[in-house]
């Protein structure tokens, strides 16, 4: 073993005494040409798209997506094919892009998304992943076929004019506002945000006093008993309430919002005439009358509809509550003012009133990736700070902290 190690330094370090400079230095370099043009048509090969499709991930779940998109088949014959879309076009970058695909190489090998269930369980993590490499590149693959220099906006539709030109002019990245545009978009129940971690911690470390008001940081679930066992409902983020007892691991708290008095009354609300919802009750515990007591009903003028203020005891989880809105309130801001002005600038939150921005919202947040529970707190922070609650027109002014609605 000594011999060989020794034979192998000499090789390197000495002149070699039966091969010529020359030959050496033709050897070698030939050696590189072929080790080059291995490497090229390597890189060739993984290029294909039907290296892409060859195994039965990609051809069985994405695949069939891609085919029944425009950018599979349209009038033009214009086809846009896996590596025009997620491999760099530029070198490096495509050098590097194939170096980080070994991960997914290994993902395939192990079986990670071997079956359609487990791709649609990791596919909010493929795609979070991409619109990131998008987001960072300026959506590059994309413009490598749609250019904002090249877009004639006049024979463009009347919205998607407003929409392209503010995009120009930021020179916003594509994928931004067309996430889905050739594939399904991921289910986003599974995503988590992980600002919400911060509430938890700070609910955590919350001290409670028996008697104060407090703010629930992520929805939970109402139980009847304090070993939470017996489910009568569930409870939204930032509604607020009252707590009465601590027991272990187990609160009693105290919820007093308004309900619609028609049907079997589940849905509480925060404010009277106003559909934020504060609290859901099961169908058999929302008409119980030795759980539930009216304070008070009146008649909502604009409807005509009858709201009774009730109020009822229940547990939920110790940890659930801070007291304040505020750092809610500023996760819902900060995903408001992210998520909602890439493809247009987003109205203030007091340009309409409480009523009015689920519909709104709803039509808007299909087209961001906010996840389920960022969506809610978002609306829920809309509604609270909307024109109902606002001192002057168009949201110039802003709520306080007690919430006082303009409504009778």
């Amino acid at each position: 073993m000594k011999k060989m190690f020794g034979s192998i330094r000499r090789l390197f370090l000495r002149p070699s005494a039966r091969i010529g400079l020359g030959i050496l230095v033709a050897g070698g370099f030939i050696a590189g040409a072929l080790a080059w043009a291995g490497f090229d048509r390597a890189m060739k090969a993984t290029n294909e798209e039907a290296f892409c499709i060859s195994c039965h991930t990609m051809n069985d779940n994405l695949l069939p997506e891609l085919q029944k998109t425009v950018h599979w088949n349209n009038r033009t014959g214009v086809r846009a094919r896996c590596p025009d879309c997620h491999v760099p076009h530029g070198f490096t970058d495509k050098v590097a892009r194939k170096m980080q695909a070994s991960r997914e190489v290994w993902g395939h090998l192990i079986g990670t998304i071997g079956t359609r269930e487990k791709f649609k369980e990791h596919r909010i993590v493929l795609a979070q992943r991409e619109w990131a490499r998008f987001a960072a590149n300026g959506s590059k693959e994309c413009r490598a076929c749609h250019d904002y220099k090249d877009m004639d906006f006049e024979r463009m539709r009347p919205a998607s004019q407003v929409a392209m030109r503010n995009a120009a002019k930021r020179n916003q990245s594509c994928v931004d506002c067309h996430k889905g545009i050739a594939h399904q978009l991921p289910d986003m129940k599974g995503a988590h945000n992980p600002a919400f971690d911060t509430l938890v911690s700070a609910a955590a470390g919350q001290s409670i006093e028996q008697g104060g008001e407090y703010f629930v940081v992520v929805p939970q679930d109402l139980f009847a008993d304090e070993v939470l066992t017996n489910k009568v409902g569930s409870i939204e983020v930032a509604a607020k309430v009252k707590v009465l007892e601590t027991t272990g691991d187990a609160q009693q708290v105290e919820l007093t919002l308004w309900r619609k008095n028609k049907g079997y009354g589940r849905v509480w609300y925060g404010h009277f005439g106003l559909n934020i919802t504060g609290a859901v009750l099961t169908k058999e515990i929302a008409r119980d009358e030795q759980f539930v007591t009216v304070l008070e009903s009146k008649e909502d003028p604009l409807t005509g509809l009858e709201w009774q203020q009730v109020t009822a005891k229940a547990w939920i989880p110790a940890g659930s509550l801070i007291d304040s809105a505020e750092p809610i309130w500023t996760i819902a801001r900060s995903s408001y003012s992210t998520s909602c002005s890439v493809c247009h600038r987003q109205p203030d939150e007091a340009h309409f009133d409480a009523n009015t921005w689920p519909g709104l919202f709803g039509g808007m947040v299909g087209f961001t990736n906010m996840d389920e529970d960022t969506a809610k707190v978002v609306l829920k922070y809309l509604q609270t700070h909307s024109s109902d609650f606002s001192t002057t027109e168009h949201g110039a002014g802003s709520p306080d902290s007690t919430l006082q609605t303009a409504r009778p």
